[in-house]
């Protein structure tokens, strides 16, 4: 259990998250979805992704509230009509005027961080809670050097410095989120992030090792082989080099993410006095994920619903919040402020692409 899920002083304990929604209830939604989905050739997607959210925000529950989703389908359309026409606008400009194909990575490094802040803060619009929308006041400047530099960086030092990168966006992220008009800040230490990334670096230094020893063996094992053959050889090695390094990055990436998750969260703080936790068990998410995935492929999609809600279970009642204060109070003093500043918020474009 985390320590920070402890009571503290006069602080009230930590609020736990439960999540009320059922596989069989999500299966009717889901499979409508998908049909949809293929007859009108995808254009449904946008509908199907807000009927989707609104199933597991009205059912992710906190002290017998549950959370709202405001979108609707035209909007989440209307974004992605934008984000996409941008695309085929710069591969024309490109076909036609060629010198022009210069030009796109510049554009992409103006777009894509507009494009990320406007996703965000879409998403943190169209949520509440009691009546009361979340709401996102960073910048694109801000995206770009948190989360576009920041990957460069861990990319380059080849994960060694992911946790600065971590760092950076999620304070990015979480540091600009606002409940109301009560301010979100989120500062998680470079020295938990390190203790969270040892696990996965371990995992992958073993791990290579490990497939990096099964190539050479299989390998050694038809280097008898000559001629034609030869090629299926080096074939067969490549993809279980290949396959490897997918498995053992895959893996390791969600340990870390889960220790990322464990650790921002439970960094972060509401209106500068009430905590929030998470405890998520890194072997137990590894778990739930692998097992869904496999139960899924084996059902061939239609075990999908139940996957998607254990995992959402887990998460949430493993995220809570410790009020200052007697709770109804703290709640009752956000919703009267908050109320009012939700209702200045304008429709936006649906930028919606889950950063």
């Amino acid at each position: 259990m985390n320590e920070a899920f402890v009571p503290v002083g006069r602080q009230t304990a930590f609020e736990r998250g439960s999540f009320t929604g059922s596989a069989k209830e999500y299966f009717g939604i889901w499979i409508v979805n998908i049909l949809l989905t293929i007859v009108t050739i995808g254009i449904y997607s946008a509908w199907a992704k807000v009927r989707r959210k609104r199933y597991f925000n009205g059912n992710t529950v906190l002290h017998g509230r549950a959370f709202g989703y405001h979108a609707t389908g035209g909007q989440i359309f209307k974004g992605r009509l934008i984000a996409f026409g941008f695309i085929i606008v710069m591969n024309v400009l490109a076909f036609i005027i060629p010198p022009a194909a210069l030009l796109s990575p510049i554009a992409i490094l103006i777009f894509l961080p507009w494009l990320m802040m406007r996703s965000i803060r879409f998403n943190a619009r169209v949520t509440s809670y009691r009546n009361v929308r979340f709401d996102f006041v960073g910048t694109a400047g801000g995206a770009f050097v948190s989360i576009m530099l920041g990957s460069m960086v861990a990319f380059l030092s080849f994960g060694i410095l992911a946790p600065f990168s971590s760092r950076w966006a999620t304070k990015y992220v979480f540091g600009n989120l606002r409940y109301g008009d009560r301010p979100l800040t989120a500062d998680p230490t470079i020295g938990k992030l390190y203790s969270a990334w040892f696990i996965p670096a371990v995992m992958v230094v073993l791990g290579g090792i490990l497939f990096s020893a099964l190539s050479a063996v299989f390998l050694a094992t038809l280097s008898s082989l000559e001629g034609e053959t030869s090629a299926l050889r080096y074939a067969a090695s490549l993809y279980t080099t290949i396959f490897g390094a997918f498995l053992i990055y895959g893996l390791a990436g969600i340990v870390y993410r889960v220790g990322v998750r464990n650790v921002v969260v439970s960094s972060m703080v509401l209106d500068g006095k009430h905590q929030l936790g998470s405890d998520l068990g890194r072997g137990r998410y590894l778990w739930i994920v692998i097992s869904n995935l496999v139960v899924s492929v084996l059902t061939f999609g239609l075990m999908r619903p139940w996957a998607a809600v254990r995992e959402a279970r887990y998460s949430v009642e493993h995220t809570a919040i410790r009020f200052d204060g007697d709770v109804g109070e703290v709640l009752s003093s956000i919703e009267a402020t908050g109320a009012a500043v939700s209702a200045e918020y304008m429709d936006m474009e649906g930028f919606e692409f889950g950063f």
